[in-house]
């Protein structure tokens, strides 16, 4: 396989678990709150499913989280991009 190749390969892989990560939602289903977390390792938005009260469909963001989270990943991303063009150059 050419390194080039490899290269793309590797930063597609990256790319992909950016997504994941960012998109990721864990489902806490507490007694009287049910709700799901998003974000990984920043939790930028949680979706109340169920209250004590009844059924609720809320969400709760918080952009700094996200802006922050997303930027962690992108970096992730840019630092591996220039290890593996100074690695293959």
């Amino acid at each position: 396989m050419d390194s080039r190749n490899r290269a793309i390969i590797i930063q597609a892989i990256i790319a992909g678990i950016t997504i994941i990560a960012v998109t990721w939602g864990t489902r806490y289903n507490w007694p009287d709150y049910v709700h799901v977390k998003h974000g990984l390792p920043l939790t930028w938005g949680i979706h109340t499913l169920t209250t004590i009260v009844g059924p609720a469909d809320t969400w709760e963001l918080n952009l700094v989280a996200l802006t922050l989270d997303l930027a962690l990943w992108l970096a992730l991303i840019l630092l591996t991009s220039i290890y593996l063009s100074r690695k293959i150059g």
